[in-house]
């Protein structure tokens, strides 16, 4: 399928990123597109829809946020809805499949292969692990062709909230209602971070998150970015700590996480391949 795929965009690999506000920004968005160029064989396309250019690097394709025509987004939602940006009809002057990649995530391998799988007209999704029983997608990372998604965004702007409340994160609306029905990347080609490289208590203590040799994207989802990893920082929000300094807090009453057992085996040491891969 993979000359299918391309040749629906002209021979070029498309991928596209969002970012609105001041949560991410530029140093974000240059990474990851460092990130890409070392991971990917030409051609390809890089194109960011924003709300501020400054500061990126210029191989960078900037467009402005698409329109969404919606007077009030969710509220109390857990789902990341801004990005039903992307759902609509056209997408600057791309046409054909593009690949979608989050801001905070980190390409450890090749590309490529997400753009060999699937057909020109898929909507093809990264497998969601954090709800095995549920065939549920993620979309850290996923393909679509531009304008196939327009059905859920006229969905979504009739009455975003009742969407939101219905299926809480965009990812599970995505699933449930694409056009033709999703389907999905091999499931070890994007890892989670905490589900798959994070190791088990009590191991968490001695061992530094590891890189599973297959893995060519590791997604960071609630919370959680790269730079925590980095840092060996995880539950509380802006410390990173000794293994010993953390089981102490253990008896701390003023631990922000209640569950014993849940707040031992949230603690991670440096991550340094997250600093390998996560630069520009």
């Amino acid at each position: 399928m993979a000359s299918e795929v391309l040749a629906a965009s002209g021979g070029v690999k498309q991928l596209i990123c969002i970012n609105w506000g001041t949560k991410y920004g530029a140093p974000f968005i240059n990474r990851l597109y460092a990130m890409v160029a070392r991971n990917i064989t030409p051609p390809f396309t890089f194109t960011c829809f924003t709300d501020n250019r400054e500061g990126l690097r210029p191989e960078i394709l900037c467009e402005d946020l698409p329109p969404l025509d919606v007077e009030r987004m969710p509220v109390n939602s857990k789902g990341i809805w801004p990005k039903a940006r992307l759902w609509g009809p056209k997408l600057g002057n791309l046409k054909g499949p593009v690949l979608f990649l989050d801001l905070d995530l980190v390409v450890v391998g090749s590309l490529d292969a997400f753009f060999e799988i699937g057909g020109p007209d898929d909507v093809m999704m990264t497998r969601n692990q954090t709800t095995p029983l549920e065939r549920l997608g993620q979309t850290s990372l996923f393909r679509f062709p531009v304008g196939k998604l327009m059905p859920l965004q006229e969905k979504f702007r009739a009455d975003p909230q009742k969407v939101a409340d219905e299926y809480e994160f965009e990812q599970r609306f995505v699933t449930r209602n694409a056009p033709g029905g999703a389907k999905f990347f091999p499931r070890r080609f994007v890892l989670h971070f905490r589900q798959d490289c994070r190791r088990p208590f009590p191991l968490n203590y001695f061992l530094p998150p590891r890189l599973p040799a297959d893995a060519r994207v590791v997604i960071f989802p609630r919370g959680l970015l790269p730079q925590h990893a980095i840092d060996g920082q995880f539950g509380y929000k802006g410390r990173a700590v000794s293994p010993l300094t953390h089981v102490r807090g253990l008896f701390s009453s003023d631990r922000r996480e209640k569950n014993a057992f849940r707040y031992l085996r949230h603690y991670i040491l440096p991550s340094p391949w997250v600093a390998e891969h996560w630069r520009e």
